[in-house]
């Protein structure tokens, strides 16, 4: 299994902090896909993905146990 943690509006879309799903043996981007299928109200197009809290691109694979990070981007001044 895997823990998925959203953080700003993802979590509010997603309504949890984080979530647990089997994602090993995926890409990225079929995280994303599953993820967009359960919650509809998640934009996902332009978020920075980690795993195990490093930067990840949609086609890395992802592992038994491993940490996904949904990061959107951020604003300031």
């Amino acid at each position: 299994m895997n823990k998925v943690l959203f953080f700003a509006h993802l979590r509010d879309a997603v309504g949890e902090e984080f979530i647990t799903i089997d994602a090993s043996g995926r890409t990225v981007a079929d995280l994303k896909q599953m993820v967009l299928e359960k919650y509809t109200s998640v934009n996902l197009e332009n978020v920075m993905t980690a795993i195990n809290e490093e930067f990840a691109s949609d086609d890395e694979m992802i592992h038994e146990g491993s940490e996904i990070a949904f990061i959107p981007p951020v604003s300031g001044g």
